[in-house]
């Protein structure tokens, strides 16, 4: 008898991502948090693009984008001199740009969408400990009313740098620490920086960097949340619960006012008076990451499995897509529809994106981000997660040599122009994938006559049973393209624009995951193929013997 289905340990962005995740599919979920009130500081304060796409999908873009200040780029300082200015200009197919939103902010609106789905955190409850059979998970959890014991069928831990889940798995956490400590405050400044651009001013000695101040631009008039390096006076004590992992923001009293006007009078480019101290904290950093994303039926996510450098706004962000990428598995899985190693490729999936993540960042915060490259488009993509792929997973199947991009394994691309029956003006491809589900696309450059229809149904339907009825499919149809009556629905590529950015010639077609990533991408597609690929993530079943309707 189990008491939910799964059993989230933390409700900052990342388990609130995971548990809407799970619940917008209709799985059982609990989540509880060791605080007893939501934090209301500005810790992350970077929402990628690649995180926007998926609020979308979530229902929480509006509020979002409503919250948030859109950040332009960044201006660097050396000795009081303008010395590099990037614009956050991305391509025009990118849906979405660079936000700005303290933390607090980002996890009112996900945890709205939490409640408005049933589920709310059960807050100043802490995992005290668990364990875990073949069938399930029994968690040890103490609250106001004592402890008590909840039986879930799987456990993800969000918990943070310091996470009980992980230590509790035994898992490693291997990395060091940076020497220095640094502050942080939530702030007005009166300048004339212009608005939604980072200032980055550094003091430099014979060309070596030994003093710097951070201001990154936050909704508001004048706003900006400040880092600069901690003066020994100031220092704190930043490890918790004596595991020697010193990363976070410290215990003790934050800076005052003050001190920071102190770090801007020496270091800002222009004369600037700080004012409106909202909140401020004393933090270190490490890099880390585990040697493992799972064991059993426990999992961890976010900081819980990787710390790193904030450069660049990595952090929250690649906690958000771990959440993203476990919940529709462990969704299947819950309704016993997953094949067997699908929960196993979480790991395959995330920790290698982990590894980098963490390898980058430190190299970005000793050398700037892009140091030494020549692609600076390929940086911001790279920075706004736009180029993450999954090709070498074990639940991807990989694309025909030859295939153009997008090839299976990388981030399905937006579309505009589209029309239907029905809808009175153009829409994003992006609508169409914002659902629970797998979505197949199958594209049609010319006629398609009853007969090739009718063959084209067949196979749908035998995906659909392959799946368990978790696929949605449309024809994608050129605007030249005739197609007699049919049973699936039909979307008119009106501008070209699916072509062009998917390369598509006729027979193509796509298979997208829940996480917006092709799992199957041919050109012309094998309907075998697909069926074969499907079966990397569920569990088959006998009426889709290959070849049988």
């Amino acid at each position: 008898m189990f008491d939910t289905d799964v059993l989230i340990v933390g409700a900052g962005p990342v388990g609130s991502a995971a548990a809407i995740e799970v619940a917008r599919r209709g799985i059982r979920c609990r989540i509880v948090d060791a605080l007893a009130d939501p934090p209301q500081y500005a810790k992350a304060v970077g929402v990628q693009p690649r995180t926007l796409e998926l609020f979308e999908a979530m229902g929480v873009l509006r509020e979002v984008l409503d919250a948030a200040i859109l950040l332009r780029g960044q201006i660097v300082y050396i000795n009081g001199v303008e010395a590099d200015r990037m614009d956050l200009a991305l391509p025009a197919e990118i849906p979405f740009g660079f936000l700005g939103l303290p933390q607090y902010e980002t996890e009112r609106i996900l945890r709205r969408r939490l409640e408005s789905l049933g589920t709310r955190v059960e807050r100043g409850v802490r995992l005290v400990g668990f364990t875990q059979d073949e069938d399930g998970v029994d968690a040890v959890l103490a609250g106001p009313g004592g402890e008590h014991t909840v039986r879930a069928r799987y456990l993800v831990g969000c918990d943070g740098a310091h996470s009980i889940v992980r230590k509790t798995l035994g898992l490693t956490f291997e990395g060091a620490a940076f020497a220095e400590q640094y502050m942080l405050g939530d702030v007005e400044l009166d300048w004339s920086q212009p608005r939604g651009y980072t200032v980055r001013s550094m003091h430099q000695t014979n060309g070596v960097t030994d003093d710097v101040l951070v201001c990154v631009p936050l909704p508001g008039r004048h706003r900006y949340r400040v880092s600069m390096q901690v003066p020994p006076e100031l220092a704190t004590d930043t490890t918790v619960g004596g595991d020697q992992v010193e990363h976070g923001l410290g215990a003790g009293p934050g800076p005052r006012l003050a001190d920071i006007q102190a770090v801007l009078d020496r270091l800002a480019p222009e004369p600037v008076t700080a004012t409106q101290l909202r909140w401020s904290s004393s933090f270190r950093i490490s890099h880390r990451i585990v040697d493992s994303y799972s064991r059993g039926r426990v999992f961890v996510a976010g900081d819980a499995a990787h710390i790193h450098p904030p450069t660049g706004a990595q952090g929250m962000n690649t906690g958000i897509q771990d959440a993203h990428n476990l919940a529709w598995k462990l969704a299947l899985a819950v309704e016993e529809v997953a094949a067997p190693s699908l929960l196993a490729s979480y790991d395959a999936e995330r920790r290698p994106i982990g590894e980098e993540v963490v390898g980058r960042t430190v190299r970005n915060a000793r050398d700037g981000i892009g140091a030494g490259e020549s692609d600076p488009t390929h940086v911001l993509l790279r920075e706004a997660q736009l180029l993450i792929d999954y090709r070498d997973s074990p639940i991807v199947t990989e694309s025909p040599t030859g295939t153009a991009s997008p090839v299976a394994g990388s981030r399905a691309p937006d579309a505009i122009g589209l029309t239907r029956d029905g809808a009175t003006s153009p829409f994003r491809l992006f609508t169409l994938l914002s659902g629970p589900d797998h979505t197949l696309l199958w594209y049609i450059d010319n006629a398609c006559d009853t007969t090739a229809l009718a063959e084209l149904e067949r196979h749908v339907d035998l995906l659909r049973k392959a799946t368990d009825g978790h696929l949605d499919a449309y024809l994608v149809a050129s605007r030249h393209a005739t197609i007699d009556p049919t049973i699936l629905p039909i979307i008119r590529d009106s501008d070209a624009d699916f072509a062009r950015h998917y390369h598509c010639t006729a027979g193509a077609a796509y298979l997208i995951r829940p996480d917006g990533y092709l799992g199957y991408a041919a050109s012309p597609a094998t309907p075998d193929d697909l069926i074969r690929h499907v079966e990397f993530t569920f569990a088959p079943a006998p009426e889709t013997v290959l070849g049988t309707a």
